[in-house]
């Protein structure tokens, strides 16, 4: 095989996922050029990887030369040899198609076993149900199904000059040198408001960690959630925390800055996998979802998730009181914490730029 399209999730955390395969497919056909097909959003996620020859946006609503029949149209122009399909949707499998790959290998959901040449089921219950078990696995089933050997679990992401330069400027004007640790709390979540920790719980982590700790802490945001972050930073009272609301946002950015910190506390969102991809602790917030879904295999990794009868439910908002997230207590966020911060340390910042 010459080339080769690999159609990425569709969810940021997802695509990190992703990539032991996606680093198995580069190593099985080093020959091969391959391209990144996906949502325009997650390509910064990839960005700065030596696998990829191109990133080849694909969105059902964005402009004429993102949709179905431009993306086949350039699949075709490539002559692409095989298509590795992480999405489950009938559309990435009718692009790779329409684009002319011999070899398309997925699942056969969503009635489009039909255009798949290698064809592979997901696992259910006697009641035909889906199992809850780790994504990571059937993404590394897609990648030996193309002939690769077993992936393994460790997970790889690459920062940019540029990215690094962003949180080099983030760290000098917070003066965060002076800290002996810098910890970096994310409280939003794209999935939903019930995968949301109280902002409240998160101003009372970061004053305690500030008081137990000599270090700094910066609140995470994304575009939509910088008044979340601005009012964490704020109701801590605490000059040792930062937020990023003020600041030029990027993936990318968000990238640099956890590679660079002594720990992670997070919803369970996209970039709590960007710390295991950058072999930094990491502690999730876990309420409505199935923390089988998303079990990486991380040795840095500490779950939280407190057992309510409602749960979990799967629910992008609560339609009852949010009990998973609002029992889940500071103090037991803390000693979690503290536990990773006792037993992991870090190299600086200069010494590291893949994971």
């Amino acid at each position: 095989m010459n080339r080769i399209a690999l159609f990425l999730p569709n969810w940021i955390g997802d695509v990190v996922m992703a990539t032991p395969a996606i680093r198995a497919v580069h190593e099985a056909f080093p020959a091969a050029d391959l391209f990144a097909v996906g949502k325009p959003y997650v390509a910064d996620v990839v960005e700065g990887s030596p696998w990829f020859k191109e990133f080849l946006p694909f969105n059902k609503s964005g402009p004429r030369s993102q949709r179905l029949l431009s993306l086949a149209a350039r699949l075709r122009h490539e002559k692409i040899d095989a298509a590795v399909l992480f999405p489950n949707s009938f559309r990435s499998a009718l692009a790779a198609r329409l684009g002319g790959a011999k070899t398309i290998v997925g699942f056969a959901r969503y009635g489009r076993g039909f255009l798949l040449s290698n064809r592979l089921e997901a696992e259910r219950d006697a009641r035909g149900r889906f199992v809850p078990k780790p994504v990571i696995d059937d993404y590394n089933r897609l990648a030996m199904a193309l002939g690769t050997t077993d992936p393994g679990h460790r997970m790889k992401l690459f920062t940019t000059d540029a990215d690094e330069a962003a949180a080099a400027a983030v760290w000098q004007r917070f003066n965060l040198e002076r800290f002996s640790k810098v910890v970096a709390v994310n409280p939003g979540a794209a999935f939903g408001a019930s995968k949301h920790w109280p902002g409240e719980s998160f101003a009372d982590l970061t004053r305690k960690l500030t008081r137990s700790h000599d270090c700094g802490v910066i609140v995470l945001c994304g575009p939509s959630e910088r008044d979340i972050a601005r009012s964490i930073a704020m109701t801590s009272r605490c000059p040792r925390v930062f937020s990023l609301a003020e600041e030029k946002l990027s993936l990318g950015l968000t990238k640099a800055i956890v590679r660079r910190c002594d720990l992670l506390v997070t919803t369970d969102s996209g970039p709590r996998h960007f710390a295991a991809a950058f072999d930094r602790p990491v502690v999730t917030l876990f309420g409505p979802t199935h923390i089988e879904w998303t079990e990486t295999y991380f040795d840095k990794a500490i779950h939280l998730q407190q057992k309510v009868p409602c749960g979990p439910c799967q629910l992008r908002v609560c339609p009852l009181d949010h009990r998973c997230m609002k029992s889940l207590t500071a103090e037991t966020v803390l000693k979690a914490s503290e536990q990773l911060l006792a037993r992991h340390t870090h190299s600086t910042p200069g010494e590291r730029r893949a994971g």
